[in-house]
């Protein structure tokens, strides 16, 4: 297998198609799902047949590729009585740089920056794939400012407005209802070397907002920062980034589409058509790289995004297959 940083767009589409058959014989819930549909190697010739796996299955099955004992197992939110996802990571180091090197190829190098992560209900659960990868870009940062914040609105004021007076490099990461809650609290701050980033999720703390409503809050606070979006799951090790309300951007080893939302075993295109997200993450190598998700969005032809935000259950024609595994 390639590693995930030698894959290019002139590579990409076979090294999906050698992740896929890889993937097809040592993977056993995603073999077998591949077996239901009628999705093999065999009939599996070209990108665009590749089958992807419903992120359900992440609730119901231990979804690995290959033999070994994880090093951790991320855990998704879930409100009271949902069954949360579970991902068996079989090295944290590997997560690391997956999430360093996206991060660094957007941004520049995580020492440049100082990091303040605002991660209320994250910290106060175990298991959340958000925490780990900000804890390993607080402790890359190295400075000392750089640390998590629960609902310490104040110090962590005090903090932007000393690195404000310094006009350093500085990363707001923040759970959206924890940067409005924040932004509620102060005043507007004129720091053009801040970038607010907000990796979604109201947990139903506030009002569901749709992300234009919540950069124009966060904007209104901060109006000489950039605000940007990183967009993540646990089923998946790598984000794409949103920079200044622009588009989602994936790196080179990950591929966003779209299918027809009534239509689970549809090809996935790329031509600003709305439906539902599929997404080919090739760092996801032990576990699986293609998967069905529960958002809807649109994907442009060259390849950035946009998230409208989770389908109805009533929309979502299930494979009925699921149940067969």
């Amino acid at each position: 297998m390639r590693n995930f940083t030698d894959i290019t767009d002139q590579n990409f589409e076979a090294a999906a198609l050698e992740m896929f058959r890889y993937q097809y014989a040592n993977n056993q819930v995603y073999g077998k799902f591949c077996d239901l549909i009628n999705r093999t190697p065999k009939a599996v010739k070209a990108l665009k047949n590749i089958p992807f796996l419903p992120v359900e299955l992440y609730k119901k099955h231990r979804v690995v590729t290959g033999a070994f004992t994880p090093e951790t197992v991320f855990t998704s939110s879930a409100t009271t009585g949902e069954t949360p996802s579970n991902h068996w990571v079989k090295e944290l180091a590997h997560y690391e740089q997956v999430y360093v090197k996206g991060f660094e190829r957007e941004f520049g190098d995580l020492e440049d920056w100082t990091v303040l992560a605002l991660l209320p209900s994250y910290l106060e659960r175990s298991g959340s794939s958000l925490v780990a990868m900000a804890e390993g870009m607080i402790k890359r940062s190295g400075k000392k400012e750089s640390g998590f914040y629960l609902y310490n609105h104040g110090a962590l004021e005090k903090v932007l407005i000393t690195l404000q007076k310094q006009q350093r490099p500085t990363l707001l990461l923040g759970v959206t209802f924890g940067l409005l809650d924040f932004a509620e609290t102060i005043s507007a701050m004129d720091f053009p070397q801040l970038r607010v980033m907000e990796t979604g999720g109201m947990k139903g703390r506030r009002k569901e907002l749709i992300r234009d409503q919540v950069h124009a809050q966060l904007k209104a606070k901060f109006p000489s920062s950039p605000i940007d979006s990183e967009y993540g799951m646990t089923e998946l090790l790598s984000q794409a980034y949103m920079k200044n309300s622009g588009h989602f951007v994936c790196p080179p080893w990950m591929r966003v589409y779209t299918r027809d939302i009534s239509d689970p075993l549809g090809a996935p295109v790329r031509n600003e058509s709305r439906g539902a997200l599929q997404i080919i993450d090739l760092a996801n190598q032990n576990s699986c790289c293609f998967l069905a998700i529960s958002d809807q969005g649109r994907v442009f032809e060259n390849g950035t995004f946009e998230v409208y935000g989770r389908l109805d259950k009533s929309e979502i024609r299930g494979c009925n297959l699921m149940v067969c595994l």
